[in-house]
């Protein structure tokens, strides 16, 4: 008898063919195999394989008995092998490393967690004549089987009013529901919105929990039979939900649900694709589509353009080309904005401002000879965070106290450039002494519990103004905000990616969607150099959809997605030039795969990345578009399989890039 073992090592598909020399081994199970000379983790995914129906190449090797086996188990069915085995194909990387990588690591002794139970309360809230008209269109559907379905409701909609009926009556019907959020910061507004009316058992998975709490999590999930509302982020996906009877990804379009190291899969393909494998419904939701997504003229695409209440905030630019930081103390907020967030004030109201960088200042600077602090590793300017009186990295983990003196010539009076949200408390503090100005952003908030608390203070009154970056912008709901405060925007209009339009259009349109949600007098102020882009007019009216009609005029012509299907391949190694030999060999490989088989493929020409070394590694990139994903993926798998990397350089496929750099 034979068996097939994932192998937790980079080897095409990963699965090899080994002697079962334990007739107890079972699907799931984690052994130690040999590898060459080695030894590696494995995960058994087929048993009790007569020698026939081996593959001929299989047969034609003496096939090695597997190793010990570990006394952990994954206790994967057969979904969950099919699923890694889609990914494995798909984006083009190891299914034994897909499976050590997704799951929860093994622990001798993982505790049950004791889920809450939800309070079943009738649901208060009546649908409005545009959220009765979806809600029909849907019931009208055969739901008990795979489709998806895309909710487009601008901020304050309701989506989540159709999310908790349509979750609701997959409970009734005894089956579970997963509900995937892109951060961890939405999960208190949603999980007390469910736990409200849902009558059954409620599960949330997140980054915040401890090891032994995700697996945990895992064990009970796959040991209880009953319905369970779980909500989670992209990992939620893997998680052994019996009964599977709807998906739901909010906020679809956001960032966070792309995988950015090791396999760089995308949450929300995964659910859709594990929605199908499971035979039931998904549901996709955004105020603001990705443009993949966005499909108006689908019969399957529902749009709510009008709020539940309130109204949409009216949007202001500022101008602040004449606004330098040495003629005004109140840099980097302009007068025009502190004369609003006054208004505000004396109104009762609060104020939101979002930032789109951390720490105190960007970068310090010699006044003398221009000297820069750079970090060593990435050759980056180096942030300055006053609080801690450090300057440190954003791409590495060095960091290093404040100096007193220039080390290149021993000038005393060092420059702050730039600002971040550290700064913009410290200036707003100082011009409202009487106010309490908070901090929303991963430098102040180190946990759950942190975040919960923040948002608590905010929501009960205790913080007048809350200063935060894209944590800011999604999902929350604070009935006494009516203006928003939108500094550096342009640092993200600018940035060099074809996709820097359109994150820019949602970052400001869902920013812009936490005000006037309970009030017909609101307002958005950004600060920008750029008053006349066209961006800002559709930020204005985010029920109308030109600007999707526009970006996606500019993608035709550039090829870009949703016109191409895109893959980047990465590079890196220790050695620069070894890195630029490698990826023009790459070159050559993948063109002459291209001309051979006449696939049609676009080949960028070989280009360091953006921020070129990190962690002593030089990295540099080729980037693939094809009208086809047969194309795209004929190319890829050729490539995968005979493409021999050499040694000192590490290679990585990164399919459907969400940068381009």
């Amino acid at each position: 008898m034979y068996c097939h073992i994932a192998v937790n090592a980079p080897l095409g598909k990963g699965v090899l063919t080994y002697e079962q020399i334990d007739e107890s081994l079972a699907i799931g199970d984690l052994v130690e195999v040999p590898l060459g000379r080695r030894k590696a983790k494995g995960c058994v995914v087929g048993t009790k394989i007569d020698f026939d129906s081996l593959d001929e190449k299989t047969k034609s090797f003496k096939l090695r008995p597997h190793g010990n086996v570990l006394g952990y188990s994954f206790l994967l069915n057969d979904l969950d092998l099919k699923l890694f085995s889609w990914m494995s194909d798909y984006y083009h990387y190891s299914m034994g490393q897909l499976i050590f990588d997704c799951l929860p690591k093994p622990l001798k002794r993982p505790r049950k967690v004791e889920m809450e139970m939800g309070q079943g309360l009738p649901v208060e809230h009546e649908f409005n004549s545009g959220q009765s008209q979806v809600w029909e269109k849907l019931k009208a559907k055969s739901f008990n089987n795979f489709i998806k379905e895309y909710i487009h409701g601008v901020t304050g909609s309701g989506k989540t009013l159709i999310y908790t009926n349509l979750i609701l009556q997959k409970i009734r019907e005894g089956k579970s529901v997963l509900f995937l959020i892109p951060e961890i910061n939405l999960t208190p507004q949603f999980i007390e919105t469910f736990k409200k009316y849902l009558p059954c058992k409620v599960l949330s998975y997140h980054s915040g929990l401890s090891a032994s709490e995700k697996l945990s999590r895992w064990v009970t999930l796959n040991d209880s039979t009953e319905p369970i509302f779980v909500m989670g982020v992209r990992s939620s996906v893997f998680l052994p939900i019996k009964n599977l009877g709807l998906v739901i990804v909010d906020e679809e379009h956001d960032s966070s649900f792309k995988q950015s190291d090791r396999c760089t899969y995308n949450g929300r393909d995964v659910a859709i694709k594990k929605a199908q494998l499971s035979d039931c419904p998904v549901i996709l939701g955004s105020a603001t589509p990705s443009l993949e997504n966005y499909a108006p003229k689908s019969e399957n695409f529902y749009q709510l353009k009008n709020r539940v209440s309130g109204h949409f905030p009216k949007v202001e630019t500022i101008s602040i080309r004449d606004f330098p930081e040495w003629e005004n103390p109140s840099w980097p907020v302009h007068d025009q904005a502190i004369d609003e967030m006054k208004k505000a004030f004396e109104k009762g109201e609060q104020v939101l401002v979002f930032v789109s960088r951390l720490g105190f200042a960007s970068y310090i600077q010699c006044s003398g000879c221009g000297h820069k602090f750079i970090d060593p590793e990435t050759e980056t300017n180096l942030r300055y965070f006053k609080n801690r009186n450090v300057l440190k990295s954003s791409y590495s983990e060095f960091q290093m106290p404040v100096p007193e003196i220039c080390p290149e010539c021993g000038n005393m009076h060092l420059l702050q450039k730039g600002f971040g949200t550290e700064k913009v408390q410290e200036v707003l503090q100082d011009i409202f002494p009487e106010r309490a100005i908070g901090r929303f952003d991963r430098d102040d908030i180190k946990n759950f519990t942190e975040l919960n608390e923040r948002l608590d203070d905010f929501s009960a009154g205790k913080i007048d103004v809350l200063v935060g970056t894209q944590m800011l912008s999604k999902g929350h709901n604070f009935e006494k905000v009516n203006l928003v405060v939108v500094l550096g925007i342009d640092s993200q209009l600018n940035f060099p990616d074809f996709r820097a339009m359109e994150r820019t259009y949602q970052l400001l349109v869902q920013v812009a969607g936490r005000a006037g949600r309970y009030s017909k007098d609101s307002k958005v102020i950004i600060q920008t150099m750029n008053e006349e882009s066209d961006l800002f007019g559709y930020v204005d009216n985010p029920a109308c959809d030109k600007f999707f009609e526009s970006e996606l005029a500019v993608r035709q012509v550039t090829n870009f997605p949703p016109v191409s299907k895109t893959a980047a391949l990465f590079f890196s190694s220790r050695n620069r030039n070894q890195v630029m030999r490698e990826i023009l060999r790459a070159k050559d490989f993948l063109s002459s795969v291209n001309r051979v088989n006449n696939l049609g493929v676009q080949i960028s020409p070989p280009a360091p990345v953006g921020i070129e070394k990190r962690a002593g590694q030089f990295t540099w990139t080729i980037f693939l578009q094809s009208k086809e994903y047969k194309a795209r993926h004929l190319l890829l798998q050729t490539f995968s399989t005979k493409f021999e990397v050499s040694r000192g350089v590490s290679m990585k496929v990164d399919v459907d890039p969400y940068y381009y750099l």
